[in-house]
């Protein structure tokens, strides 16, 4: 018998809050999840551990969501990895700011999770 591949949903979020309420949802969907609380932090767990998809908040310390997005960008084989912009703004400025850094999709908060789930059907089906 094969064992069935698990997705790996990278959550980069400073609030604990926001992270545990992630973390829940996902993984009541059978998702694996890593967690990081700043941009450099994802940056790394990225070149570790190879996430197949990243829902990164914007306004981090350290290193901001698009930094992180421009980094993981530009590690090897990191092209394809759907990254997916959590944020408090909906302006459409930082929706377009964002698009064009890097990031392949935009989610406001609060979440809406039955956005969240049509995005993750997006871009995770194989």
């Amino acid at each position: 018998m094969g064992s069935k591949e698990v997705t790996f949903i990278l959550v980069v979020e400073d609030s604990e809050d926001n992270r545990e309420i992630l973390r829940y949802v996902l993984r009541a969907s059978g998702y694996g999840v890593l967690e990081a609380t700043n941009g450099e932090q994802a940056v790394r767990l990225c070149q570790e551990k190879h996430p197949d998809l990243i829902l990164m908040d914007l306004s981090m310390p350290v290193l901001d969501g698009y930094g992180a997005a421009q980094q993981i960008r530009q590690l090897l084989h990191f092209n394809d990895v759907p990254i997916i912009a959590v944020s408090a703004h909906a302006t459409m400025d930082y929706r377009a700011k964002a698009l064009a850094g890097g990031f392949n999709d935009y989610l406001t908060k609060p979440i809406d999770f039955s956005q969240l789930e049509t995005l993750l059907h997006r871009y995770l089906a194989a």
